[in-house]
């Protein structure tokens, strides 16, 4: 039988070696929100993955957060979709924003069809960014987004409630807003640890 030697001796002793996990790739993806980009490992949104905006009401901020990115988006001539937004978005604010509204599709859905509206253009890969609001989505539901956003190699967002903050996701970024005072908070975040320290956010609402 073999000699039981402690791991730290070996690695006292240069014995074994230890890797370092590789860094993140910087993401193509910037928010447009300098501090937000400094706190995610990637720099930016997560590539060909869902990204989780909680928020505790309507109107807090939650499309400025998304907007820069739409913009540079449309402008390059990429398809953004929303799929049953809450309210009619308003022109004027998201031509402001320099969204290009050519280049913008809104879908209606019952709130049963909407995932699946979502995940259908999300899988299609004609679509840059997927923006839902889903009502009733559990795990299994958010892992379809998750894998047709892969598939596809889209962006997808997800607006859900404050509250579902307290149950795991499959997203690969989880960002909360706060309104009092306006603040995001990095709840989860691939390739990297949350950063814990709430970020200020000028929501300009």
């Amino acid at each position: 039988m073999g000699a039981v030697v402690a791991l730290d001796t070996l690695f006292n002793r240069g014995q074994v070696w230890k890797g370092r996990p590789a860094a993140p790739s910087g993401s193509p993806q910037p928010t447009g929100h300098a501090a937000l980009d400094a706190a995610l490992p990637t720099g930016g949104w997560p590539e060909a993955a869902l990204s989780e905006i909680l928020i505790a009401g309507q109107g807090v901020g939650e499309l400025q957060l998304v907007w820069p990115a739409l913009a540079r988006l449309t402008t390059a001539g990429e398809r953004v979709v929303l799929v049953a937004p809450p309210y009619v978005p308003y022109p004027q604010a998201w031509l402001s924003a320099g969204v290009d509204l050519r280049q913008l599709s809104i879908i209606r859905a019952s709130d049963r069809e909407a995932l699946w509206a979502a995940e259908q253009c999300l899988r299609s890969g004609s679509c840059a960014a997927v923006l839902c609001w889903p009502k009733q989505a559990d795990d299994r539901a958010l892992r379809r987004l998750q894998v047709a956003a892969e598939t596809g190699q889209s962006l997808a967002f997800a607006y859900r409630s404050l509250k579902d903050a307290l149950n795991p996701s499959p997203a690969a970024l989880r960002i909360a807003i706060d309104s009092r005072p306006a603040q995001l908070r990095v709840l989860k975040c691939r390739g990297g640890l949350a950063r814990t320290a709430p970020i200020a956010f000028a929501t300009g609402q």
